[in-house]
């Protein structure tokens, strides 16, 4: 099924498949490749829309009966850490940041296994193997950081977390991260986020992207609890407010028929000025 606005890139929708946050749903993505000379404001376009980067392919959720999915970002001049975050970056503090080119390792991939047989055994890259993640991490046309946390104890350094992070016009965007299990205790993977705020405000981003919020699902209820929360919904940014008052019901015409999804999308203007 393809959708074509008048000037490319073109739209396409992927075919059902169970919903990996929300039990008993089915998930349909509206997507289209990211490549060519434009990559790069393609990217920053439709980030500020809702989308997402996967590779060489930009997404974003377009379920029949469902809108629950909702791009979630942080406005750094807004945030504060909470006591709990406070804390967190207390219990990190021996953590060191390095950023480098997207190039994938061993050592990360020994990581990113160990972080996915315990904390997603059942999810949809449990079966990744070395190569699809090297790809995750390499095949990406734009302007990506991957950001390695190292902790060095008695004289030995140890890869603690790995986040694969985009630079765009307005923020960065956390496209995957994960983190060494055994310091789950440590809140590292809050301590990953509050760290790229800082990159963000070091570097004048007003954004850092963090993917999507789902209210209802346990597994993405941790990105309510930082302040400056925005949300996309309904065609613009919006201040999360309170996170109970969103539903995840489903209704047959929550979601607009894709024609009319793709008709709206604003694409950046790519013709050479004079």
């Amino acid at each position: 099924m393809r959708h074509t606005l008048p000037i490319a890139p073109q739209f396409y929708v992927t075919a059902p498949q169970p919903c990996p946050y929300l039990d008993g749903r089915m998930e349909r993505k509206l997507f289209t490749a990211l490549q060519g000379d434009h990559a790069e404001q393609l990217n920053n376009a439709l980030s500020k829309q809702g989308f997402r980067r996967s590779q060489n392919v930009l997404y974003r959720p377009s379920c029949a009966e469902c809108s629950a999915c909702l791009s979630a970002r942080i406005r750094v001049a807004d945030f504060k850490p909470s006591r709990s975050q406070k804390r967190a970056i207390k219990r990190n503090e021996t953590v060191q940041r390095d950023a480098t080119s997207p190039w994938a390792t061993e050592e990360q991939y020994a990581l990113f296994r160990s972080y996915l047989d315990q904390r997603h055994a059942d999810g949809g890259m449990a079966d990744m193997d070395i190569f699809e993640f090297a790809a995750m991490i390499e095949e990406t046309p734009i302007r990506s950081r991957v950001i390695e946390y190292t902790e060095e104890t008695k004289g030995e350094r140890s890869l603690r977390a790995v986040c694969l992070t985009d630079v765009l016009d307005d923020g960065l965007s956390m496209v995957y991260s994960f983190y060494d299990p055994a310091k789950a205790s440590t809140s590292l993977g809050t301590y990953i986020i509050l760290d790229h705020i800082n990159i963000a405000r070091d570097a004048g981003l007003p954004f850092v992207y963090l993917g999507y919020w789902v209210p209802g699902s346990a597994k993405m209820g941790y990105k309510a609890r930082f302040s400056g929360l925005e949300v996309h919904t309904d065609g613009e940014w919006q201040k999360l407010g309170d996170p109970d008052q969103y539903s995840s019901d489903t209704h047959p015409l929550s979601t607009d028929p894709i024609a009319e999804q793709v008709a709206r999308i604003s694409l950046p203007d790519t013709r050479p000025t004079k």
